[in-house]
């Protein structure tokens, strides 16, 4: 028999393609128009109700950048139209729709003249089904978004889109169809024949007896069908495929769960206002669908979403939350929302967890156990003990397939964190949470699937997402179709939990993979939008500060503690860390916004600050000076006030007076611990250790090096650091002026001042009295384009590898570039301080607001083997944002000689939390809450409970890495500890090992362990 398949191929697609979707409606008729533009904002429906519409005409044109364009739609159902179980009545509207991914152009949503929201369209789900008959009255409203395509087919083209004031004003769509139409459901289910069996056809071998049997069957089918009446003879057609859509799957097939979903970000190259009405689209479609099929559930993460449809969308949120009463509707994820997991800091990240429960408990009566994080750009190594500790069961995720280096080896396994905790972890090796259920996708899963022989059953979320759509009837129509077809792994509609329980069951014994889930690409969101990661930071600490002042108020006078400023305060900044805004890889006006709003936090924080510290201190004529730090900082204790006592902290002997000594080879600076000398370049030459007898700076190597690389990625401008950045680099030694500007026995500082292209930087090197590091405060205005700035500091140490702090402990990473997947992570993300040593010495940098960072092994002038831990302190990605990093920032370093890990963790917190100094009051001391004798076990929070009972909740763990014993000492009247959960519940299995010891509590802990304890008083 001659091979005539190709041809054969040809004759089906051009069958699909000419006849039969264009078969999909019978007959169709446009509906009457009117159409009113919001001037600014999008408006309630009531307030679109009251306007005045105007006549319009599909053909023409409509939507500026980012309005919003009302259309009412009127008319009547003709009187001859045949309306039964064989057609459906539907609205199909085009509102000019390009061939990009829905979520990324126009789309609207459709409402009853009551107020009642129908279903939302787009551009692959493009109907709002109406049940009338015959001369039945069509009325209805179209909320048009005419959102713009940002992304240019994602080609990385600079546009000025992300701003609504560059985005331009003219309208950028062409309504093109607003009809009532009448569907012929046999030849809409005969084209869902035609597409699943065409795609697994598509995918199976040549050889193989199926892939023949079924293109043959499809040309058999279009054999018997009349081109000229597809509706009449669809009927036929179909029976004509029946037989090949009968034949059960094999019996070894891989199992699919597949679970409707849609990943709807909560902003990105949209603000979060249009993420809003996403949500409400999104929750509308998916109503719609879960009303046609009883056995569809759809998943669907992020608290925060669902909080903005019970506040913009009350009767929408209502529907939802019946259906997750149902068991239809699933919340999962249990965050505020899919944050980055890179950045934020550990209390941060327990509060996603925190939020979002109670959200979900409080509000529609479920807890999620599954951690639900599909797009977030790599996964901390602290993690699963966070997850556990939030009482969270499993965690889902599918971005580690978009390594540019590295596959990983499982996609079923246990995930171990750095403490040990081991959570059962999944990656869809479908490689994709927004699949449509095609041939290609669930042959991609079978063929990737790395547990075969041992395990067999995989998840695959279904639904257009990034900017939401959801599931469409269509890709129901394919899981039935899959359910058990010859040549496809088997697929069934399931839920997130079933999936989950039935992948523990069949793997009793996962592999366990330990360590951060480092993703090998968009590197650069360590580091793209400075501004905003330092408003994170710094809103972070500020929270810290006022919970804690706040909580002292509170027990010592009984000053009403601030529940809900707090609770704004917090979500604000959990939605911020999510995964594109944190990461800076959002369009201007999102990162301009959040800007706004971490001032705006920063406004209310110090407010509440200052509250508490009325209330403690009076009001008078003296001063207070607060540390809500740890660890004792000049005479104060932590997290206490009192009168500082000098320049450096607690020492009973006064430390030695710093001096500022002119040479030939620059500005020395020394206080008897240290010295650092400061060339005319504004370098540092000379870094010592007077104690350890240590130069700390290479032979023929130079600190304080600022290096400006040459930065433009390959695609992904903000969110990618290919490596070929190091390639080009401009060694920034050139200094406008060095000058010593304060020369004090307690404090010297010098200044340096130094230009570059466009740009401006200044630096405040100082040294105090008894300090064993040195200080940089970084002004940087910063006006170039697409370039790195990175800070170096060679040092005279041979460190196989480098700790860095994330969450609640640090991670080891090696300095080297042994293996692929050393090589790989040639830019690392770590929070408040690196530590590089070898045996018996170390140095620990510090920051304020910087993540990226590389550290690398060298060899200096003498052949003798160096480290070199560079700070990337600025980028300049010209996509999403064209002006990203523009302007000025304000950064601050530091660098610590002789310091062990214990010494970094202080020092992170002391640049973090600074003294702050309250004038006015009539008390100059504040005690602590609690005391801590082991400078090991850090307290990271106090708090009073979520419940609001008025018991005080502290946070702790063991920052070192090893085993340890601390005494917890509340100063306050206390008459029961429990430790708890993240959510402050008490745990029946407790982890921490305590015991009383008259008023102190005896902590045992193991490495990194994160404890939450709750004091009822």
């Amino acid at each position: 028999m001659h091979d005539d398949s190709a041809l054969v191929q040809l004759r089906i697609d051009r069958f699909v393609r000419e006849r039969l979707a264009p078969a999909v409606h019978r007959i169709a008729v446009p509906l009457t128009l009117a159409a009113w533009v919001a001037p600014g904002e999008p408006v309630g429906f009531d307030e679109a109700l009251a306007q005045e519409y105007r006549p319009f005409q599909t053909g023409h044109p409509w939507g500026r950048p980012w309005g919003t364009t009302w259309f009412h739609a009127t008319g009547t159902v003709p009187a001859g139209w045949d309306i039964d179980e064989s057609t459906r009545l539907e609205v199909v509207v085009d509102l000019g729709f390009s061939t990009a991914t829905p979520g990324f152009q126009a789309e609207g949503i459709a409402w009853s003249p009551a107020g009642v929201i129908l279903k939302a369209v787009s551009p692959r789900n493009r109907s709002v089904p109406l049940a009338l008959p015959p001369g039945g009255t069509v009325d209805l409203y179209l909320e048009a978004a005419s959102n713009p395509d940002v992304t240019s087919g994602f080609t990385f083209v600079p546009t000025e889109l992300g701003d609504p004031a560059t985005a331009g004003t003219e309208p950028i769509y062409t309504l093109r169809q607003v009809d009532l139409a009448l569907r012929d459901e046999t030849v809409w289910e005969l084209l869902q024949d035609f597409w699943t069996l065409d795609g697994l056809q598509r995918q199976l071998p040549k050889a193989l007896p199926r892939r023949a049997e079924i293109l043959h069957a499809l040309e058999r089918c279009i054999d018997l069908m009349d081109p000229e009446d597809v509706s009449g003879t669809a009927a036929a057609g179909r029976a004509a495929l029946a037989p090949v859509l009968a034949l059960p799957a094999y019996a070894s097939a891989h199992r699919l769960h597949a679970v409707g979903h849609a990943h709807i970000d909560s902003a990105w190259l949209w603000p979060v206002r249009e993420t809003v009405r996403k949500v409400a689209r999104t929750f509308s479609n998916v109503l719609a669908l879960i009303e046609e099929n009883p056995d569809f559930a759809f998943a669907a993460s992020s608290a925060q979403q669902y909080a903005w449809l019970k506040e913009h969308y009350p009767e929408l949120f209502k529907r939802v939350k019946a259906q997750v009463a149902a068991g239809r509707f699933v919340p999962v994820g249990g965050m505020w929302v899919e944050s980055d997991t890179n950045m934020p800091g550990g209390e941060a990240l327990a509060r996603q967890f925190v939020a979002g429960k109670r959200f979900f408990m409080e509000e529609l009566g479920v807890e999620p156990l599954e951690v639900w994080l599909p797009d977030s750009f790599g996964y901390s190594a602290a993690l699963p003990q966070i997850v556990a500790a939030a009482r969270s069961r499993w965690f889902l995720t599918q971005k580690t397939s978009w390594n540019e280096t590295n596959l990983m080896p499982h996609h079923t396994f246990l995930w171990e964190g750095i403490d040990g905790t081991r959570i059962f972890t999944h990656f869809p090796p479908v490689d994709t949470y927004n699949a449509e259920l095609s041939g290609a996708e669930l042959a991609r899963a079978q063929r990737n699937y790395a547990e075969k022989g041992v395990a067999n059953t995989s998840l695959v979320p279904f639904g257009w997402g990034d900017g939401g759509g959801g599931p469409t009837g269509e890709m129901i129509a394919a899981a039935r179709r899959t359910a058990s077809l010859e040549g496809s792994p088997t697929v069934e509609l399931s839920t997130p939990r079933r999936f989950f329980e039935t992948a523990e069951a069949e793997y009793a014994q996962p592999p366990v993979w330990s360590g951060e889930l480092y993703l090998e690409f968009h590197r650069g969101t360590y580091t793209s939008q400075a501004r905003t990661k330092r408003g994170n930071r710094r809103s972070e600490h500020l929270l810290r500060e006022a919970e804690l002042w706040a909580s002292t108020a509170a027990v010592r006078t009984d000053a009403a503690y601030p529940y809900d400023e707090l609770q704004q305060a917090w979500h604000t900044v959990l939605l911020q860390q999510f995964h594109d805004i944190l990461p800076g890889s959002s369009i201007a006006w999102v990162h301009q916004e959040a800007e706004r709003h971490y001032a705006e936090v920063a406004d209310a924080l110090h407010g509440l600050v200052a509250d508490s510290v009325t209330a403690l201190c009076g009001t008078g004529e003296r001063s207070v000076t607060l540390n809500a730090g740890p660890y004792p900082v000049r005479g104060i204790a932590g997290l206490g006030a009192g009168a500082t006592a000098g320049a450096t902290g607690g020492a009973t002997a006064r430390p030695l007076p710093v001096t500022v000594e002119r040479t030939a080879d620059g500005i020395v600076l020394a206080n008897g611990l240290v010295a650092v000398t400061i060339d005319a370049d504004g370098l540092f030459s000379s870094l010592r250790d007077l104690g350890a007898g240590r130069e700390l700076i290479p032979a023929g190597e130079r600190g304080n090096l600022l290096q400006l690389h040459r930065d433009t990625p390959t695609q992904w401008d903000a969110w990618d650091i290919d490596q070929h950045y190091k390639r080009t680099a401009t060694r920034l030694t050139a200094a406008d002026a060095v000058e010593v500007v304060r020369d004090s026995a307690e404090v010297a500082e010098v200044r340096v001042s130094r230009s570059f292209g466009a740009s401006h930087v200044v630096q405040l090197i100082s040294l105090a009295a008894g300090a064993r590091s040195i200080d940089l405060a970084l002004s940087i205005d910063w006006h170039e384009r697409q370039k790195l700035l990175k800070l170096a500091f060679p040092l005279d140490l041979h460190a196989e590898r480098a700790a860095s702090e994330i969450q609640f402990g640090h991670v080891y990473r090696a300095t080297h570039a042994n293996t692929s997947w050393d090589a790989a992570r040639f830019e690392t993300c770590a929070h408040r301080w690196v530590h590089v040593g070898e045996p018996g010495y170390g140095v620990a940098v510090a920051n304020d607001s910087t993540y990226g960072h590389d550290i690398t092994r060298d060899t200096d002038a003498a052949g003798h083997s160096a480290t070199t831990v560079r700070l990337s302190l600025l980028r300049a990605a010209v996509f999403p944002d064209p002006t990203a990093d523009q302007g000025e920032h304000a950064l601050r370093v530091s660098i610590r000689l002789g310091a062990t890990i214990g010494d970094a963790v202080a020092e992170g917190y002391r640049l973090n939390l600074p003294l702050r100094t309250v004038a006015g009051v009539a008390t100059g001391r504040i005690d602590p809450l609690f005391e801590v004798d082991n400078p090991a076990v850090v307290i990271e929070a106090v708090k009073l409970a979520e419940d609001r009972s008025g018991d005080v909740v502290v946070r702790l763990y063991e920052a070192h890495g090893g085993r340890t014993t601390a005494r917890v000492i509340p100063r306050f009247e206390t008459t029961e500890v429990t430790e708890t959960d993240l959510l402050e519940r008490p745990l029946a299995d407790a982890r921490a090992v305590f015991s009383a010891d008259g008023g102190a509590l005896v902590l045992e802990l193991r490495p990194f362990q994160l404890v939450t304890l709750r004091f009822a008083r």
